[in-house]
């Protein structure tokens, strides 16, 4: 995307419905998609109220809107829920701020689109898990996003990245990707290239699943890194899921998958030391053990016996995502550094194999908990 100017911004701030007089913006949060600022105001009585105002990559979300429609009807039917159950609606789901039209974003004069919502207070997001119960409590939080949105109807939402986890097809791109070399880098990376394709047969098992009718799609995050999840600063417990740019239909294995691939972890992302990565299985065990509590029976027997291969697949797929995007000139995940996408890749393969010498234990890990 390109850069945006001061004049950009002042334009979508005027244009979106926030509440008092606007004191400052500040970069915020580590998104490698989206430009995020926080937004600080000041009411007549001298008290802050704070935002969060972001530009949307349309050259990853390229319908805006629907991506928007998505976000709206999640979040008012779990407003609705919440209430019903006696929570907080203004801290427990995202409040999307209306632009001055009524509309859900702001498209500016030079046709980029914006959307704000209410910064949630006294709360937290984590890069990393600092403590095993943080862990367990973002995973009880995604879970009872399973359990809240169990009841809703998949099939109404856009899919705001088409194939987004379809792992099957993006083995095809990464077989085309190899094929094309466009950065004459794949020579460099042949052992990282071989791992991917002597896996095909994960790319392909949950895509064959779901062809045979074996599984159920759901309303699914899919992005569910631990640093989605606010964090009460009282209590440290999971209060809110955000960044819902890719809620859409799914597979519950795949939300699972998803957090252990970067929750369980004993490294960051982009890691270069490999010797400091692996999947911890205590974290692994907590993890399970606070998604299942959190569904609250929604799952099925089969797709809680099938959340270790979610764990493997997201992170096959991650791992085989930042390798494909390396070999084709770091164009879409945000790069800070030249290699970043590779040490990225390099942590998720590690993390398979790792996987893979542990599947017995993870296994009766899952058993432990499927009653």
């Amino acid at each position: 995307m390109d850069m945006i100017s001061a004049e950009q911004k002042k334009e979508a701030i005027d244009n979106l419905c926030f509440e008092g007089t606007f004191k400052e913006d500040i970069p915020w949060g580590n998104g490698h998609i989206n430009d995020t600022y926080l937004l600080i105001y000041e009411n007549e009585k001298k008290e802050t109220k704070r935002y969060i105002l972001q530009r949307m990559n349309k050259s990853i979300f390229t319908n805006p809107v629907e991506l928007m429609e998505n976000v709206i009807g999640v979040t008012s039917y779990l407003r609705k829920i919440i209430i019903e159950n006696g929570g907080n609606p203004d801290r427990e789901t995202l409040n999307v701020i209306p632009s001055k039209d009524g509309k859900p974003y702001f498209v500016d004069s030079t046709g980029e689109y914006w959307r704000a919502y209410i910064y949630i207070e006294d709360a937290t997001s984590f890069e990393q898990v600092e403590k095993p119960e943080d862990f367990y409590e973002s995973a009880v939080a995604f879970g009872n996003f399973q359990r809240l949105l169990a009841d809703y109807p998949a099939e109404t939402l856009h899919e705001t990245i088409k194939g987004f986890h379809d792992t099957k097809a993006r083995f095809e791109v990464f077989k085309k990707a190899v094929a094309e070399d466009v950065c004459g880098r794949a020579a460099s990376v042949k052992e990282e290239i071989d791992f991917v394709l002597e896996r095909e047969d994960v790319a392909n098992f949950f895509g064959d699943m779901l062809a045979r009718g074996e599984l159920i799609l759901r309303v699914t995050h899919n992005d569910t890194k631990l640093n989605n999840i606010m964090m009460d600063n009282a209590t440290r417990k999971g209060i809110c899921v955000i960044d819902l740019d890719t809620v859409m239909p799914g597979l519950a294995m795949n939300d699972f998958g998803d957090s252990i691939r970067f929750g369980a972890s004993t490294g960051a992302e982009d890691e270069p030391d490999l010797d400091k990565i692996w999947c911890d299985m205590n974290l692994f065990e907590l993890y399970t053990k606070g998604f299942i509590e959190g569904c609250g029976g929604k799952l099925t027997a089969k797709e809680i016996e099938l959340l270790p291969m979610g764990a493997k697949v997201m992170t096959f797929e991650c791992g085989m995502r930042f390798l494909t995007d390396y070999l084709q000139g770091d164009t879409y995940f945000k790069i800070h550094r030249p290699g970043q996408n590779l040490d990225r890749c390099r942590t998720q393969f590690k993390l398979v194999a790792d996987m893979e010498a542990k599947w017995e234990t993870m296994a009766e890990i899952v058993k432990k908990y499927n009653v």
